[in-house]
């Protein structure tokens, strides 16, 4: 039983460390939900201790304070070395989590999403898109190394074609930052004016 709980409490850790990865575009996960309880909701699951896997199908909802994963299957395995690994798959599978200290959500969506623990890498595949307040980036491949921090967006060409990118090509709209507010320019002194006699 406790390594049952255990599972799910790694979930929320791994899907956590997931979205603070994806924070890397330019945005800080809420750092509360790190000490928020994990809720785990799917049809079915499937513990195997002898493998170190758990496998969560059929309607799969994860949330842990604001950040949310929604999709048909995950599945999450612990390397020899303990560390993390999952899949995240769906028609589409997607995420969305507020940012520290802003009302704006980093939210995602791909048809399959892969953590790596151990190597703090994010790839998310097929008909891939990561939104940050009003930026986006769309592409059939997105990856995210943290250690290195190296991002890599790839397109798909023709038959990887979405509404968003019609013709699979990468595409990211970055809304313009708001400068500060220039000061006023004083106004030019007026020439003084002689009394007339």
């Amino acid at each position: 039983m406790n390594k049952f709980f255990t599972s799910f409490r790694s979930i929320g850790q791994l899907f956590l460390a997931v979205m603070l990865t994806m924070a890397a575009f330019g945005s800080h996960a809420e750092q509360a939900d790190k000490d928020k309880p994990i809720d785990l909701e799917a049809d079915n699951v499937v513990v195997n201790d002898a493998k170190k896997t758990s496998t969560y199908t059929g309607n799969v909802i994860l949330t842990q304070g604001t950040l949310m994963i929604r999709g048909d299957k995950l599945v999450v395995v612990e390397d020899i070395h303990g560390f993390q690994h999952s899949t995240s798959y769906g028609n589409p599978t997607t995420f969305k989590q507020k940012m520290e200290g802003k009302n704006e959500y980093m939210e995602g969506s791909a048809q399959r999403i892969e953590y790596d623990g151990r190597m703090d890498k994010v790839k998310l595949y097929t008909k891939a898109w990561v939104k940050r307040g009003e930026d986006i980036v769309h592409g059939d491949y997105i990856m995210y190394d943290a250690t290195a921090e190296y991002a890599e967006v790839i397109g798909g060409g023709s038959q990887a074609a979405t509404p968003a990118t019609p013709t699979g090509r990468v595409r990211a709209i970055i809304q313009p930052k708001n400068k500060p507010a220039q000061p006023a320019p004083a106004p030019a002194p007026t020439p003084a004016t002689e009394p007339a006699q």
